[in-house]
């Protein structure tokens, strides 16, 4: 799409395809009568993208309609930029199989950049015994944890516990210094766990 002024030896003397500034079809004009008419309505004759035999041409005012376009490239990226929140639920009794399935997808969603909600709940007496519901999650915890960062620790509140990941950043490492460095170092402190959250949520 490109302005087009008088002198434009393309369409000099042909004959094309003209659109009102308020998106009528006004046929077949010559390109001069078209610049004429732009030039009557204070505005621009600008060529559209077309397979057409005649060229496309439309009166609009070019200045204001690559501020509007930029204006929305720019939303386009901020909305892309901007990280959704996907849902994962766990249970209790959850089988090996659906295990792996959740596990794979929470993987795909921080790939693509959003962040994950994982959340294990409670059904039926299933809160008579919650420490098998937070070694799920505990379990999930472990399995995503080379793709993961725990943004909030897991919280307990009513028949659930909550926890956010959002995707690691990449990071290039140089293993002979990583051993090095390793040797003589305390351990590291313990993650939050889903048991840490349980014994919050009953204190409260």
């Amino acid at each position: 799409m490109r302005q087009l002024r008088t002198g434009d030896r393309f369409l000099r003397g042909k004959t094309v395809r003209l659109i009102s500034q308020t998106n009528e079809q006004l046929g077949l004009v010559s390109f001069e009568s078209a610049l004429t008419m732009a030039a009557k309505a204070g505005l621009d004759l600008v060529e559209m993208p077309s397979k057409a035999d005649n060229p496309v041409c439309k009166i609009m005012d070019y200045g204001k309609f690559q501020f509007d376009e930029a204006k929305r490239q720019r939303e386009a990226r901020k909305s892309q930029a901007q990280p959704k929140v996907k849902e994962i639920k766990l249970h209790a009794n959850i089988d090996d199989n659906d295990f792996q399935i959740k596990c794979r997808r929470i993987i795909e969603f921080l790939r693509r950049g959003d962040k994950v909600k994982l959340l294990l709940a409670y059904r039926g007496r299933e809160m008579a015994h919650p420490e098998i519901g937070e070694a799920v999650l505990n379990r999930m915890l472990q399995a995503v944890e080379e793709f993961a960062n725990i943004d909030s620790p897991p919280k307990r509140l009513g028949r659930s516990i909550t926890t956010f990941l959002s995707a690691k950043s990449p990071q290039r490492k140089d293993k002979s210094k990583d051993k090095d460095k390793s040797k003589g170092k305390a351990p590291a402190a313990d993650k939050p766990s889903a048991s840490s959250a349980s014994s919050e949520g009953d204190k409260q």
